[in-house]
């Protein structure tokens, strides 16, 4: 059986969600946040080590002043009331993506979630202000830099010097990535990462992404037959000596 020890989530309808009850948009996200307790419980029960959630896009700027604003209150009230939580059940937070943009007020919630961890068991990583074309040139500026000073040589510079300075570092290697809403794209999410992720799009609305659906979505990623570039008889042939 596939090992999935890392699972990534688009987290997309909240809007489509809410119009669909005659709400606004910021009803639809209210009830995404509660879907990530569920989530985040079905998850755990399967050993699951990081589960990496797209909470705000680089893009995500270019929205409504008024629907930034409440994302960022919405972002803020999770960080104060989940974190001690979370680290009561060994689930350590981690925020992910560029803090350039983030109010100072934003940025203490965040510096104070991430310090608390209490036997820490997994990892829950929140993307917001995050890019995967963002991630990459940051961790190649950062290599660039370490040229520049003459501390490595450019020939130096490779996929495994790279990884490092990726922001997701210190997590296992990306197993799955999960998109609902029914759209069929990952909108520049974790690009080095999901190199050779499973990809699973679900119909769902994020509001309706409960707990059953986190293990469907699990199921149908140990179905399939992870090849990492060998052939099927390869894999087939790996597995019988493994168990030999």
């Amino acid at each position: 059986m596939n090992s999935l020890r890392h699972v990534a989530i688009i987290m997309d309808g909240n809007n489509r969600w809410a119009k669909l009850q005659g709400k606004s948009g910021i009803f639809g996200h209210k009830a995404g946040v509660e879907r990530i307790r569920d989530v985040l419980g079905a998850c755990r029960k399967r050993d699951v080590e990081a589960l990496t959630l797209f909470a705000f896009s680089s893009e995500n700027w270019k929205r409504p002043p008024k629907e930034v604003e409440a994302l960022m209150g919405l972002f803020y009230n999770y960080l104060k009331k989940e974190a001690k939580k979370l680290a009561d059940d060994g689930v350590r937070l981690k925020v992910i993506g560029n803090r350039d943009r983030f109010s100072p007020r934003l940025m203490d919630a965040i510096t104070e979630a991430e310090s608390i961890a209490c036997g820490v068991e997994s990892t829950l990583v929140i993307a917001a202000d995050y890019g995967g074309k963002w991630d990459i040139a940051n961790a190649a500026r950062r290599l660039a830099e370490q040229v520049a000073a003459g501390q490595i040589k450019p020939e130096q510079v490779t996929e495994q010097t790279m990884e490092p300075y990726m922001s997701t570092d210190g997590l296992p290697p990306l197993d799955l990535l999960i998109r609902t809403g029914g759209e069929y794209r990952i909108s520049n999410y974790l690009l080095w990462q999901a190199a050779y992720a499973e990809l699973y799009f679900s119909p769902l609305l994020w509001p309706d992404f409960n707990a059953e659906a986190m293990n469907v979505a699990a199921d149908d990623f140990h179905s399939r037959q992870r090849r990492f570039g060998k052939t099927s008889e390869q894999i087939k042939a790996s597995m019988g000596d493994s168990s030999a």
